[in-house]
């Protein structure tokens, strides 16, 4: 294949993986070694569900760092999630599935690995519950992190009607 073939595909490839999903705001940035690697620690709020925000973390490779030790186009699969309620919760139409939803995603390499976070509501304990991992093409992650949002005693507005 062609170079700019190549390049065209690889955008197309993170285009696809990135639409569609919510937004997320930079809102901190650790430096962690001389090197320049930093944790990076955004806010997402979750498109379907209005008074929750996750933070997750994750941790950005430096230049520096992806020459000293290859693997240029990747960086770890480490990362932690945090959701809380931030304002009056308005749930809108969720996926009641087991598996859940997608509410974010983010490339952590150049095509084959994406961060994502799942949202699946646990019907029986009343909670929502953020599940946040790595998605790789060719080999999956066992590391993850959760995070619950109990919505039992809240007045929490369904706009479809609480599920029975």
């Amino acid at each position: 294949m062609s170079k700019p073939r190549n390049l065209f595909l690889a955008a197309l490839s993170f285009l696809a993986l990135s639409a569609g999903a919510a937004p997320a705001e930079v809102v901190g940035k650790v430096g962690v070694d001389w090197i320049g690697n930093d944790i990076i620690v955004e806010a997402v709020s979750d498109p379907e569900v209005r008074g929750v925000t996750c933070h997750v973390t994750y941790f950005d490779r430096s230049l520096i760092d992806r020459l000293k030790n290859g693997n240029w186009f990747e960086d770890p699969s480490n990362n932690s999630i945090a959701c809380r309620q931030t304002g009056p919760v308005e749930i809108g139409n969720i996926d009641l599935s087991k598996d859940g939803s997608e509410v974010f995603r983010q490339g952590m390499s150049l095509i084959w690995k994406t961060l994502v976070v799942n949202r699946i509501y646990d019907k029986t304990n009343d909670t929502l519950i953020y599940l946040a991992h790595s998605r790789e093409l060719t080999d999956g992650s066992a590391k993850m992190s959760i995070s619950t949002i109990p919505l039992y005693g809240q007045n929490v507005i369904w706009r479809n009607g609480k599920p029975q």
